[in-house]
């Protein structure tokens, strides 16, 4: 966009609205023509990519349409919160809620969504960034148990999912209450379970680098871990 500017003739401008120009209203006109320009492209790359952002969504939120059964320390980990809200009394339902969603869907799954490069051998670009950065907030607000209250100048990131984001919330819902009616996992079951794991997956990672992060963090958090014993005691009990 290019605006005539009285003492030095033209002045070239950025597709974001100039704030500093003395003219705000053609600064107005300018930056609605760029926003119409562009909602349609934005409108077109979603319809492109609806279907792959509902069946990621679907899988991570599903315990049978995932292509594989869901892991045991998920089921545990859920029942675990259970059990601390039924000791400490908490039948707020949001509660509960808000516990799973904050230890695994907004802990690790955000974290992959909007850093493929963590997973995968691959360069992340700022315009993939960007789009990344729409799913993973869409993936947030279907996690969480408000609602958000949306206007003409909401974000655009915002309203391009706001009428499917009350449907992404029933796939979460339905996610942890498929979870609470799984056959509950025993102590030894999960223990074992573990093991397996660390029998398989032996090679591929160092003991004593993970022995470390531990001492690091025991060393961090002694008094809270245990006061009676010390960090090196604390490690040789983990």
């Amino acid at each position: 966009m290019i605006t005539p500017d009285l003492e030095s003739g033209t002045k070239l401008w950025h597709l974001v609205k100039n704030h500093d120009h003395s003219d705000q209203r053609e600064g107005d006109r300018g930056s609605k023509m760029v926003s119409e320009i562009y909602l349609t492209r934005l409108l077109a790359t979603k319809g492109t990519l609806q279907k792959f952002v509902d069946d990621l969504f679907e899988t991570i939120f599903s315990t049978a349409h995932r292509g594989s059964a869901l892991p045991l320390a998920i089921k545990y980990m859920f029942d675990f919160l259970d059990e601390q809200a039924d000791k400490h009394s908490i039948t707020d339902y949001d509660v509960r809620h808000t516990w799973k969603s904050n230890c695994l869907p907004l802990r690790f799954w955000v974290n992959v969504i909007k850093n493929p490069q963590f997973v995968f051998d691959i360069h992340k670009n700022s315009i993939t960034d960007a789009c990344l950065s729409v799913v993973a907030q869409t993936f947030m607000d279907s996690c969480s148990t408000s609602e958000h209250k949306l206007g003409k100048d909401s974000p655009s990131n915002k309203l391009l999912y706001a009428k499917d984001i009350p449907n992404y919330k029933n796939w979460v819902e339905r996610y942890y209450s498929d979870i609470s009616r799984m056959p509950a996992i025993s102590d030894q079951d999960m223990s074992a379970y573990l093991a397996e794991q660390s029998r398989l997956h032996l090679s591929q990672f160092n003991s004593m680098s993970a022995l470390h992060e531990i001492y690091s963090y025991i060393i961090k958090y002694k008094d809270e871990v245990s006061p009676t014993q010390t960090p090196v005691n604390a490690v040789m009990t983990l």
